[in-house]
């Protein structure tokens, strides 16, 4: 393993060494709720964020009998129409953060720009657990971090060197035989990478991201997989092993289960439980992997949250990913993670050149379509590859990859049929 371990990734070690005071809240909150019955209407739950995931995370608990208040900078931000309440704020804002703990009687969050220090201490102040822990989302948020604490722990990772300057991103490029330049902090949808094949690259590449970066080696990989895990108070557990379709380094579709061999999903679980054991707080992961062309799994990146490549769980399996978040968050037992019937998911990005309100076109080739789901995320402005929704079709008689194939031509072709542009 190429890479350094830093002073952040030992005191992250440290901080694992004993329970937190978060985690011991945690732990005492749960046992509470499931110590008796649970008893409806739920306790409210705080959601830092309220873009789609937390507008999805609110349908998810209100038929559970759980109200949701998101914190958002954005006025009538996506979860706002669905979740009880909104505070307009910034993510890291104290007041903002106070005052959603102050109403809530457990927080999560459905972004990586929350302040886990903020997190902590508003926790402490007002008595009110948060899952994930915040000391896990101060690990994953950076991303050398997250890969040496990762490494550290013995679960596989691609080859990585932290890059302080041009002369460490050269002799990175020269000694992985180039590489991928990863901002540490901060990312996303292809944003904050950059490929650096030569070693005269280096510089232009450390102008576009800055020089906290991290340089990763490429994989040859046969496929990218995701697990969606959760953490819970009964244990760990895990939805089929999915496939990513990714373009642009964008998602465009997942297919579960995934198009490989039994024994790679197997080996992909096995990866993805270690990742969950490693990781502190309740809630969903998700845990981004790559099938190389060996079979071998690595680690790419974890999300501490609901991730996009588990959509498909909301029709294709038995709980969905955000239904099982609000309930491990809150202590609550599990959902079944079962498989219900194989499906694709595909992403509605915004097929536009410049930003412009958002209306779509043509949505009645899929509402008028068999077991195809139509999901919408409340955007008022389409912008270039902008999420704006995402599609899911069903098939309880796919059996191999042949019937997994045609299955993600249809979602594909419903996907193409509709746009946001005014023909």
């Amino acid at each position: 393993m190429t890479g350094h371990a830093g002073s952040a990734a030992a005191l992250d070690k440290n901080v694992r060494s004993a329970p937190t005071t978060s985690q011991v809240r945690t732990l005492i909150f749960a046992r509470r709720n499931l110590s008796r019955m649970t008893t409806l209407p739920g306790p409210t739950l705080g959601v830092v964020g309220g873009g789609q995931l937390g507008r999805m995370l609110a349908e998810a608990a209100a038929p559970l009998g759980v109200e949701v208040i998101v914190l958002d900078p954005t006025p009538e931000c996506p979860a706002s129409l669905v979740a009880r309440e909104q505070i307009v704020g910034e993510f890291d804002d104290p007041d903002a953060v106070r005052e959603l703990a102050a109403a809530s009687d457990a927080l999560t969050f459905e972004i990586e720009l929350a302040d886990p220090d903020l997190l902590a201490d508003v926790a402490d102040e007002h008595d009110v657990p948060v899952n994930p822990d915040p000391g896990t989302l101060r690990t994953i948020q950076d991303k050398l971090v997250q890969k040496e604490a990762l490494a550290d722990a013995g679960i596989p990772v691609p080859d990585f060197i932290g890059v302080g300057g041009e002369k460490d991103l050269k002799l990175a490029v020269e000694e992985l035989d180039g590489v991928m330049l990863k901002a540490r902090e901060g990312g996303y949808d292809g944003r904050g990478n950059t490929p650096v094949q030569e070693p005269d690259d280096a510089a232009a590449a450390l102008d576009e991201l800055g020089v906290d970066t991290m340089a990763e080696a490429f994989v040859p990989f046969e496929r990218e997989l995701s697990v969606i895990g959760v953490k819970g108070p009964d244990g760990v557990a895990t939805y089929p092993v999915t496939e990513t379709i990714h373009e642009d380094e964008i998602l465009r579709a997942s297919v579960s289960p995934a198009r490989t061999d039994d024994s790679v999903r197997d080996r992909a679980r096995e990866v993805a439980v270690d990742v969950l054991e490693f990781l502190d707080g309740y809630g969903v992961y998700g845990i981004e992997l790559f099938e190389t062309e060996n079979g071998d799994i690595l680690v790419n990146e974890i999300a501490p949250r609901p991730h996009n490549s588990g959509h498909w769980t909301i029709e294709g399996a038995h709980t969905s990913q955000f239904e099982t978040h609000v309930r491990a968050v809150l202590g609550w037992p599990l959902g079944s993670t079962d498989l219900a019937e194989p499906t694709v998911s595909v992403n509605l990005l915004g097929d536009v050149d410049e930003p412009e309100s958002a209306t779509l076109h043509n949505v009645d080739s899929v509402l008028e379509s068999s077991n195809a789901h139509f999901h919408w995320y409340g955007k008022k402005q389409a912008r270039p590859l902008r999420k704006m929704g995402h599609i899911t079709v069903t098939d309880p008689d796919a059996a191999d990859a042949d019937d997994y194939d045609a299955l993600l031509d249809r979602a594909e072709s419903l996907r193409d049929g509709v746009t946001f542009v005014d023909e």
